[in-house]
């Protein structure tokens, strides 16, 4: 949530930076800033708006320097208008800042009591006023940088210009990312190893604790005290996705398109090919954690997150026989749940930075948990801090709504699953073979089902006059018709839920009449029988129903439904990867017909790194 970025060249910043601030648009956009170092004082411009906002400020005031910082914002306290829009700044210093200062009314009352005056209802201004009350005192720009951060509690990223320091730049990191990167004409700041420029040869990620002093010519890292500290700057590889549109009208769109490609690029991680008796078959990678005797494994994420851990609750209970806790990252430190050291814990986040799972993780990690990741960065916070590691390989994820993260999670959540059921006996070397062969094609059944979309489009249309919503599974469909409920309210701003279908009866069924869509997920398995019984039963109110099932389930459920969307015969396996496709595609369609922002819907932001 808001995205920093900074520069120290040898060449003019502003451009660099606003590119950089354009890389970062997704997690932050409610307003967006500059200030470098212009001739021998710091110029800042600032705008409420998105990133164009900004870029006419400056068009109209143009200022350049060497030296820059930057900001694009995501409101947590105060209006997103261009006076809470960051850097803040006094005369003698510029800052932006990343986190929440929980402690910011003590601080603000203090320095209001010690004639310092604010301009802005943000926790982040009390930091260049308290930095500005320790030059008053005559500490240097590094010792009142130090004297700042022992008096902040809370998370944060920070960096800073100061008047007296114009060829420096100062950043700090607590429980908010930072990631340095190194060229030929100096460095940079980003929140986001993404957003660093083309030319960048090496980069480092600050830990927290880290305070950098960052020069054109010289890196320096100490901790909040002082003392020296090594953080090797590791050559950068070479971007693999490509960051524009590539001709779809939105980023969400492209990402859907690309989850075919996407899935068994991070199968094929996890996939090793073995010679049996003279022939070639498909196995799993060892991987060491997992193989060895797990009693109870506790699954732990946010949002989509937390619906692929719901999925993979399905999946390791009914293949691996193992029984699953599954917590919301937020609760999960909160329950005072007893843990016993055979158990485990698995941590779910695309990014690896979001806030409550890193937190949830590093409680069980002091609770002495073998802890677990799953992410899409794989030099993230959480993943330095796991005992293994399991990326995700998705590439980079522009649009707000995840897709195609949420795919690959399901990718490297069926390898946890087989190798769980493969270390306890439940997996026969020729089942494992049939069951990846299967898998690994998988992605020509995807790209099938996404070609379905003109189809989709039209049903979508029958939500697009609806306020509200109803989605409804049972099993394995159910955490796909809790995610389908998401994305619909993420990107259409329309109101909808989701139930097992099986408790429409015990409430929710109230809400149901004439004007109410109802989409049932409803592969056709063991369970189909009972969910056309609940169809019928909404029917029955008048429900408009979108039913999601194959042919023959749809053929079945005929007589009662408006719409249907049908897709193959699928295995358990299977179903979570094919029946979430046409959930995502109803929902873009339906924010695209409304004329929505999909890539960047209001209110939300990419990464969530504050509690």
């Amino acid at each position: 949530m808001c995205g920093i970025y900074a520069a120290v060249n040898n060449t003019p910043v502003v451009n660099e930076l606003i590119k950089g601030l354009d890389s970062l648009s997704y997690r932050g956009y409610d307003s967006a800033g500059v200030a470098v170092f212009s001739g021998n004082h710091i110029e800042r411009r600032r705008a409420q708006g998105k990133l164009e906002c900004l870029a006419n400020v400056l068009y109209n005031s143009p200022i350049d320097g060497n030296v820059g910082i930057a900001h694009t914002r995501w409101a947590t306290h105060g209006l997103p208008n261009e006076l809470n829009a960051h850097p803040h700044m006094t005369s003698k210093v510029a800052v932006v800042h990343n986190g929440i200062i929980e402690n910011y009314k003590a601080l603000r009352d203090f320095l209001t009591d010690a004639d310092y005056h604010f301009e802005s209802e943000t926790d982040s201004e009390v930091i260049p006023l308290l930095l500005t009350y320790f030059l008053d005192r005559g500490l240097t720009a590094e010792q009142a940088l130090k004297s700042t951060i022992h008096k902040l509690d809370g998370s944060f990223a920070l960096v800073a210009i100061f008047q007296q320091s114009p060829y420096e730049l100062y950043a700090a990191r607590q429980g908010s990312p930072l990631v340095i990167g190194q060229s030929k004409t100096g460095f940079s700041i980003s929140s986001d190893d993404n957003a660093l420029p083309e030319n960048t040869e090496a980069s480092c990620h600050l830990q927290d604790g880290d305070l950098a002093r960052i020069t054109q010519q010289q890196l320096t890292i100490t901790n909040f005290y002082g003392d020296d500290i090594k953080r090797s700057l590791i050559a950068r590889q070479t971007q693999a996705d490509v960051t524009e549109k590539a001709g779809y009208e939105h980023f969400m769109h492209k990402e859907m398109h690309e989850q075919p490609k996407v899935f068994k690029r991070t199968l094929k991680h996890y996939l090793q090919a073995i010679e049996v008796q003279g022939e070639t078959h498909l196995s799993l990678k060892p991987l060491t954690k997992l193989t060895n005797k797990i009693s109870r494994l506790t699954v732990v994420a946010c949002g989509t997150s937390y619906y692929a851990g719901m999925v993979a609750k399905y999946w390791i209970e009914e293949f691996a026989g193992v029984p699953v806790d599954l917590d919301i990252a937020s609760e999960y430190r909160y329950r005072k749940m007893p843990m016993n050291m055979q158990s485990a814990a698995l941590f779910i986040s695309q990014s690896g930075e979001t806030a409550d799972t890193l937190a949830a993780l590093q409680h069980a990690k002091q609770a002495g948990q073998t802890c677990i990741s799953i992410v899409n960065v794989t030099n993230s916070t959480m993943a330095n801090e796991s005992d293994l590691v399991l990326p995700i390989l998705a590439g980079r994820e522009i649009g707000v709504a995840s897709t195609k993260a949420f795919t690959a999670q399901l990718a490297a959540l069926m390898a946890v699953t087989l190798t769980l059921a493969k270390s306890n006996g439940l997996l026969t070397h020729q089942d494992e073979d049939r069951m990846l062969t299967e898998l690994f094609s998988l992605d020509s059944v995807m790209t099938a089902v996404l070609a379905q979309e003109n189809e989709i489009k039209a049903i979508s249309k029958s939500l697009v006059s609806s306020d509200n919503a109803l989605f409804m599974g049972r099993g394995i469909a159910f955490p796909l018709a809790l995610e389908g409920a998401l994305k619909l309210k993420e990107i259409s701003y329309i109101h909808a839920e989701a139930y097992p279908a099986g408790e429409l009866k015990h409430g929710p069924i109230a809400l149901v009449d004439e004007s109410m869509p109802v989409v049932v997920v409803a592969p056709n398995n063991e369970l189909f029988a009972k969910t056309l019984s609940n169809l019928r039963e909404v029917a029955s109110r008048g429900a408009r129903i979108i039913l999601v099932s194959d042919s023959q389930g749809i053929a079945q459920a005929s007589d009662f439904i408006e719409h249907a969307i049908t897709l193959p015969k699928a295995t358990d396996l299977m179903v979570p990867v094919i029946y979430n496709l046409p959930m995502q595609l109803l929902a873009y369609y339906a924010s695209v017909l409304k004329g929505n922002d999909v890539d960047q819907p209001r209110n939300l932001a990419k990464s969530v790194t504050v509690e």
